[in-house]
């Protein structure tokens, strides 16, 4: 049976279920229909599997090939860890949205043609927005507004594209392709704008750090690596893409650098990250896509990680600024010690997931000749081991003693802390358990003995330059505002004089209105008023003759008919 039906179908059943569900049936959904998905996308042979007729056209809903089928498997396990870190606390309505976002992701990993892409890539957009909104708060309202209406933005320029390409080539599968005209150059954006490339990134930072502690983990994993998805079955080897990875991945350090906020550091990171992915998806030879795609699966893990562990201290303390927090190693140990797995894993530290995966990147730079973008790419590691690797869980678990004496992260949310850890150190030890599943044959060491001590003397040295510059690492109560003061800042004060002045037309408006109003009221009464006596009745409210209304009619209608005929 689940050979032809589509894995996203039996997640946005889950997620429909977790409303009227109760207690531990409830629990029994969340934990159980994740597995089931995992499940039917390995029953999923290469190849189309499923055509349907969808408004005249012939959709493909179910493709597979090695690559769709290991980000399906990352994001059903992401499905499931995240409704293990969040079912006791969540509310039942966010965990629906998680799931529903969730299948979206699926749903896109499968689709055979660019309808069905769309379709659950809006779904995914749609889901989003409304776990951004469970963050209760208003800055959580307003931050989903925001981010609804960039992925709106986003979704019409990919609509735009996908029909621009179908009506110039008659075709909507899903195949590489060039940004070479219109049509395709509105496609990349629309993607691009998923990924979180700047200019139009700040809607990452905006809105994930004002949802719960349990959504952000949600947040985290799956809209950016569709796109990089998409990337990867639309644009590979797009020249474009190493320059725009280069810039995410140098704007995502210097923002997470100057950043305060515990979440939004590494709501940064994950631009940076993407940035790593997009860049080799540029690259575009097999060593590079394999890369991105196993560097797409690390990621989720140690970034779900990081995120949870943040979580964790946001929901034990309420607080979330790293000005706020320090020295919750003492009662935190297990949150701490998979914080610093996790950031040594975004760091690519030997004998983690983030080694062996982003390395090959790196290499495959230096094999396809390119110096400089090498390079760039190693700078750029010493800068996320700064950012994320050292000034993450320094402030947030050591530096000052805050005085908080919080409890550990509760036990759900531990065990799923454990897991990601876990899988971060096995992938790092034994590459080959990923490497086996990419989809170009894989003929990569990462443990050259060069290689590592390259790495090391990278990390180490970049952690003692954060030790001695630690004055200046030191951060205010500020946000960090890049494009999107244009409408946080600009737009408002734009907004604010708009008000201004139509509030004072708007008196004279009322003026006017309350004359006008008299004035009608006074014909009203005197041609429509209904009294008790005729004399008091207005003058079309009265009893006429029937000779004078035949008057009427006969006037009326030669007005009509001269007016006709002119």
């Amino acid at each position: 049976m689940f050979d032809l039906l589509p894995p996203a179908l039996i997640l946005l059943a889950g997620a429909l279920l977790v409303g009227p569900l109760r207690g531990h049936w409830r629990s029994a959904a969340v934990l159980i229909t994740p597995l089931i998905t995992l499940w039917a996308v390995w029953q999923v042979p290469d190849g189309v599997s499923l055509t349907l007729p969808f408004l005249g056209y012939q959709i493909e809903p179910l493709e597979g090939s090695a690559l769709r089928r290991l980000f399906a498997t990352i994001f059903s396990l992401m499905a499931f860890v995240g409704g293990l870190y969040a079912f006791r606390q969540a509310k039942w309505y966010e965990l629906a949205a998680g799931y529903a976002y969730a299948a979206g992701a699926i749903g896109v990993c499968f689709a055979g043609d660019l309808i069905t892409l769309f379709l659950f890539w809006e779904l995914m957009a749609l889901f989003s927005t409304v776990i951004v909104w469970c963050g209760g708060t208003p800055g959580a309202r307003a931050a989903g507004i925001r981010y609804a209406i960039m992925h709106l933005l986003g979704g019409v320029i990919l609509k735009v594209g996908i029909e621009g390409v179908y009506v110039h080539t008659g075709s909507l599968d899903i195949q590489p392709m060039l940004a070479t005209n219109f049509d395709t150059w509105m496609i990349l954006i629309g993607i691009l704008i998923n990924a979180a490339a700047p200019p139009l990134s700040a809607w990452l930072a905006d809105a994930y750090p004002e949802s719960s502690p349990t959504g952000s983990v949600f947040l985290s994993a799956f809209t950016t690596k569709t796109a990089v998805l998409a990337l990867i079955l639309l644009f590979p080897g797009e020249p474009v893409l190493i320059w725009v990875g280069i810039y995410m991945i140098m704007y995502g350090i210097i923002y997470a650098l100057l950043e305060n906020d515990a979440r939004r550091i590494l709501a940064y990171s994950i631009v940076n990250q993407v940035g790593f992915m997009v860049c080799a998806i540029g690259i575009g030879t097999e060593l590079a896509l394999n890369g991105a795609a196993a560097h797409a699966f690390a990621h989720i893990v140690y970034k779900a990680l990081l995120f949870m562990s943040a979580g964790v201290v946001i929901y034990r303390t309420g607080k979330s600024k790293c000005t706020d927090l320090g020295g919750l190693f003492r009662t935190m140990p297990l949150t701490t010690v998979c914080g610093i797995i996790g950031a040594l894993s975004i760091s690519s530290f030997p004998l983690t997931s983030g080694f062996t995966t982003k390395t090959m990147i790196s290499q495959a730079a230096a094999d396809g000749g390119l110096v400089t973008v090498y390079f760039l790419l190693a700078a750029a590691s010493a800068g996320v081991f700064l950012h994320a690797g050292i000034k993450f869980p320094w402030f947030v678990f050591f530096q000052k003693d805050s005085g908080l004496r919080p409890k550990d992260a509760p036990w759900n949310m531990g065990i799923a802390m454990v897991i990601f850890a876990a899988i971060c150190l096995i992938l790092g030890i034994f590459p080959e358990m990923l490497y086996q599943y990419l989809p170009y044959p894989v003929d990569y060491i990462p443990y050259k003995a060069g290689k590592v001590v390259f790495y090391l003397q990278l990390l180490l040295f970049s952690g003692l330059a954060f030790f001695l510059l630690l004055p200046l690492m030191k951060r205010t109560l500020t946000i960090s505002l890049d494009v999107d003061w244009l409408w946080r800042v600009l737009a408002f004060r734009i907004g604010s004089a708009l008000y201004t002045r139509l509030s004072v037309t708007g008196s004279k408006l009322e003026a006017m209105v309350q004359q006008n109003l008299i004035t009608l009221t006074t014909f009203t009464r005197r041609y429509l008023g209904v009294g008790k006596s005729e004399a008091s009745r207005g003058l079309f409210a009265r009893t006429w003759p029937i000779g004078t209304t035949a008057l009427w009619i006969a006037v009326l209608l030669t007005a009509y008919m001269v007016v006709y005929f002119l």
